[in-house]
């Protein structure tokens, strides 16, 4: 859940009677698998885990979800969500200019990586990108799961292709396909060097560099 949905949620409840501030049942659930799953990873964190976490039980559990992937279904959708509405938010100010906007993008990434906490994007800088994550733990006939997954990935594959056409490069899925590289790439780079010292925090001259090589 992102910061914004959050504060919107403790406004409303501050406003409902006394009964109803404790959050509910599924709302508890939710984040706490949310949590657990980004630490620990979704094949890692058991449904006894979460309920633990959650304060509550299996009986509880299942009248809020009928199955584990059904949780890890929301999970993701959630954490797909708070993404769209980061990068959003990062490109907004250059609506019109495609190049200001990928340069915004990836200068977001760069600040995003300095901070410790939950960001309002879902990802925690220490764990990388957590439907990349969730893209390696599922088992491959789980078509539901993999399909969420692959969606979100093709949409940031078409909206940096929609860039790099619109600002009008020489290949624009080329350029699109190499700046997405360069997103996912910069991710995993957090996982190995320790305080956000790595090849990441290069990521927005690498995406001048490669916008200059396909102009023109």
């Amino acid at each position: 859940m992102s910061a914004k949905s959050t504060a919107a949620a403790v406004s409303v409840a501050s406003e409902a009677p006394a009964r109803s501030e404790k959050p509910r049942v599924r709302d508890r659930i939710r984040d706490s698998a949310a949590n657990l799953f980004y630490r620990h990873g979704i094949r890692g964190v058991c449904v006894d885990a979460i309920v633990e976490d959650a304060g509550t039980n299996k009986m509880s559990f299942y009248r809020s979800f009928p199955s584990k992937d059904d949780l890890v279904a929301e999970y993701l959708k959630d954490q797909e969500r708070g993404y769209w509405q980061w990068w959003d938010e990062a490109v907004a100010p250059h609506a019109g200019d495609a190049r200001r906007q990928v340069e915004a993008l990836m200068q977001a990434v760069v600040d995003l990586i300095k901070t410790k906490s939950k960001s309002d994007c879902g990802c925690r800088s220490s764990r990388g990108c957590a439907l990349g994550n969730a893209a390696v733990e599922i088992p491959e006939g789980n078509d539901r799961l993999n399909a969420i997954v692959h969606d979100y990935k093709a949409e940031i594959r078409r909206r940096l292709r929609r860039y790099a056409r619109e600002m009008g490069a020489r290949e624009p899925d080329s350029l699109g396909d190499a700046l997405m590289l360069l997103l996912e790439g910069g991710y995993y780079t957090r996982l190995t060097f320790p305080n956000n010292s790595g090849p990441v925090t290069s990521i927005a001259k690498a995406a001048r560099a490669l916008i200059d090589a396909h102009m023109g």
